[in-house]
This record gives C-alpha cells, sequence and structure tokens, in this order.
C-alpha cells in the first residue's frame, strides 16, 4: 500500500482488506450516493409535503442508542428548520419492541399525520395496518433485516429490503435516517424553503450523533460507517459537539479532544443504552437533544447513575449463568440457551454477550416477560449467523417462536414459557448444523509482533486517530515481554513495567480485572494506546491475556 502510513499500520490495514490508499479517504464526498438507497427521495419528498401541508409529525424510537440517536438528529433538524416533531419510545417493559398497534393507538392521540420509525418497522406489518385503519400515514427508516412480507407503509427506507443496490447494508438505524434527512433537506431546497423560512441548516453539524449511535449499535465498519464515524469524531475533538454527548464524554470522564471510536462503545453508549434497559430511553434521547450543557450534564449524571446499577445487575446476573454452566456439560459444537426467573429483561442482552465472549459460542439467555412469555437476547460468533438460525428454527417449527428479528450477530425473540425446552433442543441442532458447515475456531488472531523497532508513541497515536469497530479491529499484537515491575492498583486491576528485551527501555502497561501472581516473562497479546495521564503522553500496552 503507497501511503504515508507507517509500515505496521500498512500491514495491519491491509490484513482488514483495504487494498489502496483511496479506500481510506474518508471525506463526505466519497459516501455512497443517496440517489443508490431505495425510496430515499421518496422519503424526502413526503416529509416535504407533510411539512408544507403544516401536518403533525411523530417519531417512533428504538430504545437503544442507535434509536435515540437517530430520533434525537430528525427532532434537531426539524427544529432547526421550525418543525415541532413529538416523540414516543416503546418501554420494553410495557410495550415491547417495534410499532405495535397499541403503540399505534397510543400516538394517534396526539392527532399524529405521520409516524416516522427510526431504527424499527421493518416487522411492524400489524402496527402499520392499524395507522392505516386510522388513516396516519407511516414513513419506515430501519436497517434491520426484512422477513418474507414488508409493512404496507407508506415508504420504507432500509438498505436490507429486496431490489436496493445501497451498497452498505451494515448501516446502522442512525444512519439511514441521517440519508433521509439528506435528501429531505435537498427536497426542501429545491421547494425554496429556506428562502421564505429558517436558515438552511448544516447536516455535518448531526454527524457526531450518527457516528454515536453507529459504533454503539456494534454494525459492521463498512467503508461508509468508517466515513460517518471518522467525519463525527474529527467534529468533536475540534471541541464542535452535541451537548449531550459532550456531558456523556466528561461523565466518562473522557478528554472531547482525544475521542475515539472505542469511547462511543465502551463509555458513551453503554450510558445512554442504560435508560432503555433499565427505565425509559426519553433520558437518553433528552439528554442529546438538549441545547443547554447544564441540562445536558444533569441527565447524563442520572444515565451515568443507571450505568453503575445496569453493571450491578449484570454482574449478578453473570455468576448466576456461569455458575449454571460449570453443572452441565456444554457441547463444543452447540449454542448455550440461559434462564432464570429472576433475570431482568433489560439486561439479558448484555449476558448474552458476556457468557459468548468466554466460550465462543452462539448465546440467547431469557428473562420472563408479561403473560407467561419469554423474553430472549441473542449474541453469536463469527461463521454463524444469528436471524438465519432462528429462521431456519420457526420454518421447522413454526409453533416455537412468537416473533423475533435482528441481524447476523445480534437478535431478540419472544417465546411461551413452555417453549423453552423444545426451543432449546432446535437451537442447539441447528448450531450444531452451522459448525460442521463452517470452520469456527477459538483461536486468537492477531496482527504480528512489535518489537523495539517500531516508534511506540508515534504508532499509538496513528493507531488512536482511525476508526475501528465491528469488522474492522482495533489492532492486537503479540510479543514476548520481560517483567522489570508490577503491581496491583485500584484492588482490581495489575500495573506493569515490561520491555521487550531483558535489557530494553522499559514502557508501561497494564490488565484490567487481573489482581494474580505475574510471571518474570509472559508471552502478552496486547493492544497499543497512549497514557493520557501524563502531559507527554507516553505509550502504553494494554494487555488482553498471557
Amino acid at each position: 500500500m503507497n501511503s504515508g502510513l507507517s509500515p505496521v499500520l500498512a500491514r495491519v490495514l491491509s490484513a482488514r482488506g483495504i487494498k489502496n490508499e483511496n479506500e481510506l479517504d474518508d471525506g463526505l464526498a466519497k459516501l455512497a450516493p443517496l440517489e443508490t438507497l431505495k425510496n430515499c427521495k421518496r422519503a424526502g419528498e413526503l416529509l416535504a409535503d407533510t411539512i408544507a401541508n403544516e401536518e403533525n409529525i411523530l417519531i417512533v424510537a428504538d430504545y437503544d442508542a442507535d434509536g435515540a440517536t437517530a430520533a434525537a438528529i430528525t427532532i434537531i433538524f426539524l427544529r432547526d428548520i421550525g418543525i415541532k416533531a413529538k416523540y414516543f419510545v416503546p418501554n420494553r417493559f410495557e410495550h415491547g419492541y417495534g410499532l405495535t398497534p397499541e403503540i399505534v393507538d397510543i400516538v394517534a392521540r396526539e392527532k399524529t399525520n405521520l409516524i416516522i420509525t427510526v431504527d424499527n418497522g421493518i416487522a411492524s406489518i400489524a402496527g402499520v395496518a392499524r395507522a392505516k385503519e386510522l388513516g396516519i400515514k407511516v414513513l419506515i427508516t430501519d436497517h434491520h433485516l426484512p422477513g418474507s412480507e414488508l409493512p404496507q407503509a407508506e415508504c420504507i427506507v432500509n438498505p436490507n429490503q429486496p431490489n436496493d443496490a445501497f451498497v452498505s447494508k451494515c448501516i446502522a438505524g442512525v444512519g439511514v435516517m441521517f440519508y433521509v434527512l439528506i435528501a429531505l433537506r435537498a427536497e426542501l431546497r429545491n421547494r425554496g424553503y429556506f428562502k421564505t423560512s429558517n436558515a438552511e441548516p448544516n447536516l455535518a453539524e448531526l454527524l457526531d450523533l450518527v457516528a454515536l449511535g453507529t459504533i454503539a449499535d456494534v454494525v459492521p465498519i463498512d467503508q461508509n460507517n468508517r466515513i460517518l464515524v471518522a467525519q463525527g469524531l474529527r467534529r468533536i475533538r475540534s471541541g464542535k459537539m452535541n451537548p449531550g454527548i459532550e456531558a456523556l464524554l466528561r461523565i466518562a470522564k473522557k478528554k472531547p479532544s482525544a475521542a475515539r471510536s472505542t469511547d462511543f462503545g465502551f463509555a458513551v453508549g453503554p450510558r445512554l443504552n442504560a435508560a432503555g434497559r433499565l427505565t425509559d430511553m426519553k433520558l437518553g434521547i433528552e439528554c442529546l437533544i438538549s441545547e443547554d450543557i447544564v441540562k445536558a450534564s444533569n441527565l447524563a449524571k442520572e444515565l451515568d447513575r443507571l450505568n453503575v446499577e445496569r453493571r450491578q445487575i449484570e454482574g449478578e446476573m453473570k455468576d448466576q449463568a456461569l455458575k449454571y454452566l460449570e453443572n452441565i456439560e456444554t457441547n463444543l459444537e452447540s449454542g448455550i440457551t440461559l434462564f432464570d426467573p429472576q433475570w431482568h429483561s433489560g439486561i439479558v442482552g448484555i449476558l448474552a454477550s458476556r457468557v459468548k465472549e468466554k466460550f465462543n459460542r452462539p448465546t440467547i439467555a431469557f428473562a420472563p416477560e408479561k403473560n407467561k412469555f419469554l423474553k430472549g437476547s441473542g449474541r453469536s460468533i463469527q461463521g454463524i449467523h444469528l436471524r438465519d438460525v432462528l429462521d431456519i428454527l420457526t420454518k421447522m417449527d413454526p409453533t416455537v417462536i412468537d416473533k423475533f428479528g435482528g441481524h447476523a450477530m445480534a437478535a431478540g425473540l419472544t417465546i411461551h414459557a413452555t417453549n423453552l425446552a423444545k426451543f432449546t433442543d432446535l437451537f442447539n441442532k441447528i448450531v450444531t448444523a452451522e459448525f460442521k458447515k463452517n470452520t469456527i475456531d477459538n483461536a486468537i488472531y492477531v496482527d504480528g509482533s512489535l518489537g523495539e523497532e517500531e516508534s511506540l508513541p508515534a504508532l499509538a497515536h496513528e493507531i488512536r486517530t482511525r476508526v475501528w469497530g465491528q469488522g474492522f479491529p482495533e489492532p492486537v499484537f503479540r510479543d514476548e515481554l520481560h517483567v522489570r515491575s508490577h503491581r496491583i492498583i485500584a484492588e482490581t486491576h495489575t500495573k506493569l513495567r515490561v520491555s521487550f528485551s531483558p535489557n530494553g527501555e522499559a514502557i508501561d502497561a497494564i490488565r484490567f480485572n487481573f489482581n494474580h501472581a505475574v510471571p518474570d516473562v509472559i508471552n502478552t497479546v496486547y493492544r497499543l494506546d497512549i497514557n493520557d495521564f501524563y502531559d507527554h503522553k507516553p505509550a502504553q500496552l494494554i494487555i488482553e491475556t498471557w
């Protein structure tokens, strides 16, 4: 690869499928064309007509970070052009997921003329039908995989619907809505709206929210998503950011000037998601649409408190799950299904993720739902498409799953409590068959050795400024390190001074959640990072395992 990259980073990017320097261009001009996203221009026209007719718009959002950011960019854009749109977020404990007939009845009381779904709706056949009965138009914006039947909405924008030529099939829900807003602005411009009304908004000001939703939803980082995230991070680092994002970064003790994609995935995203998991995502959306940093900071404090509570619940559930798994033999070529009547339905997705990471097996965790149903959330591994597994299961026995949806790596479902044993049996049979069809292993894949030949601080800075995420992982290296000293910090982490050779220059390293004995020489898998604690920003190693 002929570029100004260091040899190590050039090697890393090449291993991730980057073939030439043009693929690293993260300018907005390189975004996939709006015209290729099916129905996107039509959605812009529908929204422009609704605005021209002074009709009421209501947004129905999903209750995760993707849905919250998608709702926020829509509300902010419409607010900037003088339109006040209402929004409704289903409560996962009361309403369930998506645009259901019950939710349509609720929002109809607001004298709604047009419902916009963000990050949901592609499976809402009954909900859209109910809206039609009431004379309410529906614009669906979604990115989840559709079933065999599509809702009869006024307009559907989803790159995964049939006959859609949009290249970024893994764009997040917030990305889809961002494209719709581009189409709306273009249509309003053509109609002369900005000559007689508010100034034309700068859509780039929404890119920090688009970046947050994209990373937090763990969608694969293809070229299009990489551009959206890179542009959003650039704005944050330059100090131009949404007050809610600034507040969430600061409550997580992250410097906006050094923001990176992992901050969205491990600091901001979880705090935002905590609202939807434990109470109501309205709290998260209000934080993101706040124009006042003081108000946003107060809301961020509440989100931080909820995240602490979420971690406590998650830890207890994980301990219970691991104790349960100790007492059974897990077939290495099957899935893992977990249930406890005391589990919290808002946390089962994170629990499934933690168990999946430990055992490298597709995992579905269930919690009680109302009316003797169980709500399940699943996470999968590379090589096994979880939504396809559930689809196969439904074809084998249509009576087992009440409803389901999702992606390759994550899915949600509802089953009747009496079907748990049958579901577990069929799920394991299908997963076992998938294992036999695919080559799946427990190997840790690394990006080679660093040794002492590379300028580690410069390389660490180079890595930090790039966008990493699902399907485009941050580099991981492997080396034999000599331990010069080590100590326990905060009772749970191990801080080390290590070198690449017995007498080489020492460098800081840390292994989180590890407080056991340390050998003199460790064969280590690690990430390269910068220690922001010091003004001179030295490199440090984040040890994954040894």
